[in-house]
């Protein structure tokens, strides 16, 4: 009668072989309070176990009778001694059984978090492996806390593996501290501490030059949760010497090194471009801006973008101090363009749009969704902010032949719903935009499942925004690349959702009138695209189907595929040319050697 454990008064000692492998389980109600948790079982664990209550302070001090239980160990034919999970602190060895039952036919190798030991460089190093197989870690440090795992394999390659968790503690320390932190006045900020803790924290000092600094006696300063410093709206009063001390059940490995905390003013703008630019294709734009920090003693770094998120047009921009000008002006430099003037503090923007005479706006892009099971709200970017663009939004079942319409009536805008539709059905849309010279371009094509009728909406209070991401995420890294005879398409799963995947669904269109010319559906992750016609420029994307009938689309690819079948046609029609030419110009040159020798003894006979 070998003793396993003892629980008395809340306390649980464990006994020999079984110390860090017993614990009691959590849910008494369904198991009874003495219920026992045992993991990394070994053969010597199989046989018969009782459990039985004492009572010490009556008589008589037992019951007659207790609980019979029967371990039966099987699959112990490689592994004698598992591992068991190690709790230890920083500094001192860590120690993991793996007795094989042979030492000298079978090998053992170690993994750290499924990783082969032998990849962490330092860990080996601080590691050495015994004779029977067991591991010795000495010293530890905090990044060795993790899953460790025995592969046990024989010579008829067989394995069995097992493992333990290492748990590393230490005291709370500062792992990184800014020497400067730029706070914005007038603004909020946050001030972090950069700490590791195991245990958890348990307390977070702040000093400010060189006093205890308490934010519940500071009005506009708060704690974060994490430990950080929240400024509500930061003043002068702000500014000093800062240091954070972080505390655990283990205590404090000091304090950080000071932070300087400087308030600086945001920059502000003395000369800002006008609002609108209204030129003619091919003419010349110069728009003026630039800035100085409040206090007047730096100059902050003014930067010009396009708001659309595309690039300057390359070689035909130049940037003289805040200045900017852009020359031989084509239909893609029209949008709104942002001068950024930047400090240590924050950046500042002011807006300017280009407006080419006699042109439409450009396409509203970015086109995302929602549903419910009768409805779809759509949402999109505008080309360009213009006060008076309208949008109307066409719509049909995805198989349908027929559009219809809807306008929105208010111009500011940027989303419509669109109403009674059916359930479970993928619908496609594209929005239109007017201005005061007529329609636009119409949007790229873009598809939307409605829920099905049975599909209902969480209750956790999500705003659609994020509820929409909270289904399934996109495919990841998607691009196509020609292999052997055929293009073929490769993608990586979402990260997000992937266990509510239905398929993929592949679609492609023909530019620049992005008329979509095929779709597939597929499980897999890549796609052979058979389909493809010569001398056309495609747009490919990869849609991520979840099992309520959300899409999200990968990144667009753009291919060209090359008039192979063409080229080699005008090759050889080239060569029979050339050969056909070469021919006839041997014939007329022997004509004309053979006319001239009839010539020449003609006139030796008249002689």
């Amino acid at each position: 009668n070998k003793p396993v454990f003892t629980l008395y008064d809340g306390v649980l000692n464990a006994y020999e072989t079984f110390i860090g492998r017993v614990t009691l389980l959590n849910n008494d109600i369904l198991y009874g309070k003495a219920s026992l948790n045992l993991t990394s079982i070994r053969e010597s664990d199989n046989g018969w176990y009782e459990c039985k209550v004492i009572f010490p302070n009556r008589v008589p001090n037992k019951r007659n009778n207790g609980t019979w239980f029967h371990i039966s160990v099987l699959g112990g034919t490689l592994l004698r001694i598992p591992p068991v999970n190690q709790t230890v602190l920083e500094g001192d060895p860590a120690f993991f059984h793996c007795v094989v039952q042979n030492p000298e036919t079978m090998f053992v190798e170690w993994y750290k978090d499924n990783v082969s030991l032998l990849e962490y460089y330092d860990l080996a190093h601080r590691s050495m492996m015994g004779p029977d197989g067991s591991l010795t870690i000495n010293p530890t440090q905090m990044s060795d806390l993790g899953f460790f795992t025995c592969e046990v394999r024989n010579s008829a390659n067989d394995t069995q593996s097992a493992s333990a968790y290492l748990n590393v503690q230490y005291k709370a320390k500062v792992v990184y501290a800014p020497k400067e932190v730029y706070i914005p006045f007038g603004e909020s900020a946050v001030l972090n501490c950069h700490f590791r803790s195991n245990p958890p924290l348990k307390n977070l000092r702040w000093e400010k030059d060189g006093f205890l600094f308490d934010p519940y006696n500071v009005q506009g300063v708060f704690y974060n949760r994490n430990g950080s410093l929240q400024f509500d709206k930061v003043d002068d009063s702000h500014a000093g010497r800062y240091s954070c001390t972080p505390y655990n059940d283990l205590g404090t490995d000091g304090p950080s090194p000071i932070i300087n905390v400087i308030v600086q003013r945001p920059p502000f703008f003395t000369i800002k471009p006008k609002l609108v630019y209204v030129t003619k294709m091919g003419g010349t734009v110069q728009m003026h801006c630039d800035a100085r920090d409040r206090d007047g003693y730096h100059i902050p770094q003014i930067t010009w973008i396009k708001k659309d998120g595309s690039l300057l047009p390359y070689g035909r921009f130049s940037v003289n101090g805040g200045n900017i000008t852009i020359e031989d002006i084509v239909e893609s430099d029209r949008g709104i363009y942002g001068c950024q003037a930047t400090n240590e503090a924050a950046t500042v923007t002011a807006d300017a749009e280009i407006m080419i005479e006699n042109v439409s706006p450009r396409a509203p892009y970015n086109l995302t969704g929602n549903s419910t099971d009768t409805s779809i709200t759509i949402r999109w970017a505008p080309g360009y902010i213009r006060q008076y663009l309208e949008y109307i939004i066409w719509y049909r079942l995805a198989e349908a032949p027929e559009w219809r319409t809807l306008k929105v009536n208010d111009k500011h805008v940027l989303e419509a719903t669109i109403t009674n539709l059916q359930p479970a059905r993928e619908y496609e849309f594209m929005v239109l935009c007017q201005d005061n010279y007529g329609d636009g371009m119409f949007s790229k094509a873009f598809r939307y499942f409605t829920k099905p009728t049975e599909f209902e909406q969480p209750e956790n209070g999500l705003q659609d925004a994020l509820l929409q991401f909270s289904q399934i995420g996109s495919p990841r890294n998607f691009y196509v690349r020609k292999e052997q005879d055929n293009f073929v398409a490769r993608w990586e799963p979402p990260e997000l959702g992937l266990d509510q995947l239905r398929f993929y669904i592949l679609r492609w269109w023909i530019e620049p009138q992005h008329k979509l010319h095929g779709s597939a559906e597929t499980s897999e992750t890549h796609y052979i695209l058979e389909q493809l016609d010569e001398d056309e420029m495609y747009t490919i994307q990869v849609f991520a189907l979840s099992t309520t009938n959300y899409t999200s689309g990968s990144n667009e690819y753009e291919l060209y595929v090359y008039p192979y079948r063409r080229v080699k046609v005008m090759t050889v029609s080239g060569v029979l040319i050339l050969l056909f030419c070469l021919a006839v110009i041997s014939t007329l040159l022997y004509m004309k050697r053979k006319r001239i020798r009839q010539l020449r003894e003609a006139e030796n006979m008249k002689i």
